[in-house]
Order: C-alpha cells, then structure tokens, then sequence
C-alpha cells in the first residue's frame, strides 16, 4: 500500500518538474526558438487559433523566426497577432514568409528575467513539497487505519524525502542552466 503512494508521489513530483520546464521556456532568451510564439492565437475563420496549426513555425537563425502560413491570405492576420499578442516582437513580410527578428536583451531585461526565473523554481519546489506533505500524510492516515507498522511508515516518508531532495536538485539543475542561458550575451 505505501509503494503506491510513494509512485503516486513520484509521478505528481514529475508533473511539477515538466510544469517548471513549460514555465521556463517561456522566457525569452534572445535566441529564436518556436516555443515564444506558443501562446499566439489567430483568428482564422472566425475562430482563435494557435499559430502552429495555421502555419508552420521554424527557426531561420539564432536570432530570427520564420513563419509560412498555409494560405497566403494569412500573412497580415498572423503579423496582427504576433503585435497583439504582447512579446515585443515585431514581425516582418518579405514574401510568402513573415520573418520574426528576435531583439537582443538588455542587462536590466536580463536581471528582471531571472527573478521571474528564481521565483518559478521556489513555485516548483513548493508544489514538490506539497506532494512530500500529502504523501507524508497518507502514510499517517495508512498507519492510523493499521494497514502499514510505524517502522515501514517511517522507512516510506525516508523514501519520499530523498524523491523530494532528488527532483528539488534537478529544479535547481534547470534553473542554473536558465540562468546561464539567460546571461549569456
């Protein structure tokens, strides 16, 4: 019965990993990368669509984002929504392929970034503390209903703690390399 809660526990810690990741590749970095136009929605017939399923999203170069819509047609809808849409880009026509430059960050950008960064993982951590707590708290509740002995209750919440302290370090791991990422000129 406790296996059970330490692999539920394990794979809710894993959600909070993925979710940090999601989170942080958000960040611009100054680097195109198709991830930055994500959350771009296009109205396409009357509908708010993703970019990505009218177009299709590729890197050009380090600093610059190409995008080919399907139909032509969409060019002006898809250089408005990337505008409206709040990332500080500014897209540019040439042909059938709307070029995304990607502008370079500045130090105070940069510093702001990485408290944004910072405060991501103290999100994360916490989430994968909250799992520990409610694993912790299964464990008691199992021990209190005498399916488990205090020895293996005791010997599962040691088990958690090092799952907390291993996906904690790789928080950590992620943030650091953001955080180079992010300084890097």
């Amino acid at each position: 019965m406790s296996q059970q809660v330490i692999k539920d526990a394990e794979q809710r810690m894993h959600k909070c990993i993925e979710v940090f990741k999601q989170e942080i590749a958000k960040l611009r970095t100054g680097r195109a990368h198709p991830s930055i136009l994500e959350q771009v929605r296009v109205d396409y017939y009357g509908n708010d669509t993703p970019l990505s399923q009218v177009a299709s999203v590729n890197v050009g170069d380090a600093r610059t984002l190409l995008i080919s819509p399907w139909e032509k047609k969409l060019i002006p809808v898809i250089e408005k929504a990337i505008l409206n849409a709040g990332l500080g880009l500014n897209p540019v026509t040439s042909g059938d392929v709307v070029r995304v430059p990607m502008p370079p960050l500045n130090e105070e950008r940069r510093k702001e970034l990485i408290r944004v960064v910072r405060n991501e993982a103290e999100t994360a951590r916490v989430s994968i503390r909250n799992v520990r707590r409610d694993s912790n708290n299964g464990f008691k509740e199992l021990l209190k209903n005498k399916e488990i002995t205090e020895d293996d209750e005791r010997r599962a919440a040691d088990q958690i703690q090092k799952l907390t302290d291993k996906f904690i370090v790789e928080v950590d791991q992620l943030l650091a390399a953001k955080e180079t990422d992010l300084m890097a000129v």
